[in-house]
Parts: C-alpha cells; structure tokens; sequence
C-alpha cells in the first residue's frame, strides 16, 4: 500500500510537472506573441510514427503529440483546479448552513441540491459554455456550478451529527457567532470530507471537460485531449494509432492515480471505514 501511495504520488508530482512547463510554455508564447511550437504546422513531418526525434510521433499537421500532450494536461489542470474552487467552496458553504440550521434553510438546502441533480449536467454544462462562449471559462463555469451537491450533501449530513455534539452546544453557551460556530469549529471536523470530495471532482472534472471539448464546445486552438482525441479518431484505419493511444493514457493515469488517492484517503479519514 505504501508503495502504490508513492507511486501514485509521483505519478501526479510528474503530471503537474508538465502543467507548470506547459503554462510557462504557453505564457511566454503569449507575451511573444508567436505561434507555440505545439501548434506550428509542419507538414514535411506529419503522422510520423514515435521516433528518437519525436518521441510520441507527430500528428497530421506535423505538430509533436507529446508537446500536445503536455498542452493537454496544463489545461486538465487548469479546469480541474478552478472547478473545485467553484464547486468545493459551494458545496461547504450550502452544507454547512443547511446541517447547522436547519428548518427552513435546509429545506432550501435540500430543494436546491434535488433541483440542480434533477437536471442533465451534461446539457446543463453545455448551456452555459454556449452562453459564456466557447472557451475554457464556460466549461469551467458549467463544470464548477453542477459538481458541488455531492460534496453540499455529504457535508451537510456530517453537520447535523455535529451541530448536537458538547463543544458545539459549549459554543453556543459561550456566545459565539453563528459563522464562528460553523467555519472555526465545525469546518476543521469535517475537513477530511473536503479533501476527499477534491480528490474525486478533480478526475470527474477532467473526465467531463475532455468529453464536451470532444465535442466540439471548449477551449479553442489549444490541444485539448478531447480535441487530440476527436482529430486521432478518422485516423485510426490508415494505422495511425499513437495519438489517441497515447492521449487515452495519459487521460486513463490521470483519473487512475486521483481514484487510487480517494480511496486512501477515505480509507485514512473515514471513521467507519477505520472501526
């Protein structure tokens, strides 16, 4: 088990790695204002196979899938991260008020949480990226604002064990605010929830933007892997297999290692598991 943790742990130290040489990658190309070498069209070198001058081949532009890839995962990175800071602070906020105050407030609770999982997340995503634009702000927006009523749920049943407990009933006696009682004394109780519910919406996060960049509604001119995926696919008959062969393990060791990562730490902080 210790070996599969530092395995897994490396895995993800390297993916992150490559985000941060590829967001460098990017910024500078940016403030060159050039073309990104992963993006330079080459087509004396197109669909070439894995070689000791392009490691992981190149694609039907002549453009270097591992330079792609690496694009691909600065943008994982980017979309996973800034949708939990949408839906994990979200989901907090909402299960703490609903378990802490019940009546009507978890009512409220509780009707938004049925609402919002009532409705398809995925059209639910693609209509506000259509209305914020094709880009990564509206998958992020999408993504963000339909992940959070697990977490919200989750949070909120842990609350109300809470709220009945001595140091929380001490709190009240003491004169504490409302906000103390929840965010000072009740958050830092239930935080291993948080840190569970990140590991396991970053990969669904991931899983769900390479989906809708496939397709077609995401971020543009950048190699999305739901973009190098949907270009490899009309592909694949002319024997041209490394690009979407080596995109789908990237994708498949990425939600691999966060699902391994989940489940120890469940395994770690959850009191039922533990007893």
């Amino acid at each position: 088990m210790k070996f599969s943790v530092k395995l897994s742990l490396a895995v993800l130290i390297a993916y992150f790695a490559a985000a941060i040489y590829g967001e460098v990658q990017y910024r500078v190309s940016q403030i060159k204002d050039v073309t990104p070498v992963y993006n330079v069209v080459d087509m004396s070198s197109r669909d070439l196979p894995p070689s000791p001058e392009h490691w992981l081949g190149t694609d039907n532009l002549g453009r270097s899938v591992a330079l792609r890839l690496i694009q691909g995962t600065r943008i994982a990175f980017l979309v996973g991260v800034f949708t939990s800071l949408i839906a994990i602070p979200l989901g907090v906020i909402l299960g703490l008020a609903g378990g802490y105050f019940g009546g009507k407030t978890d009512s409220f609770v509780v009707w938004l949480c049925a609402t919002v999982s009532s409705m398809p997340s995925l059209l639910f995503i693609l209509a506000i990226a259509l209305v914020a634009g094709k880009g990564l702000t509206g998958i992020v927006a999408g993504i963000g604002l339909t992940t959070w009523v697990g977490t919200c749920r989750t949070i909120r049943a842990e609350t109300m064990k809470h709220r009945s407990r001595a140091y929380v009933q001490a709190a009240k006696t003491l004169g504490y605010s409302h906000a103390r009682i929840m965010f000072r004394h009740i958050l830092p109780n239930v935080a291993h929830i948080v840190l569970i519910q990140l590991s396991i919406r970053f990969p669904s996060a991931v899983s769900t933007e390479v989906f809708v960049s496939f397709l077609g509604i995401g971020v543009q001119g950048e190699p999305s892997w739901g973009i190098m995926i949907n270009n490899a696919r009309t592909r694949l008959w002319q024997g041209v297999w490394w690009e979407m062969a080596f995109t789908t393990l990237a994708i498949f060791s990425l939600v691999l290692v966060f699902n391994h990562l989940a489940d120890v730490l469940r395994d770690k902080f959850d009191p039922a598991l533990r007893e």
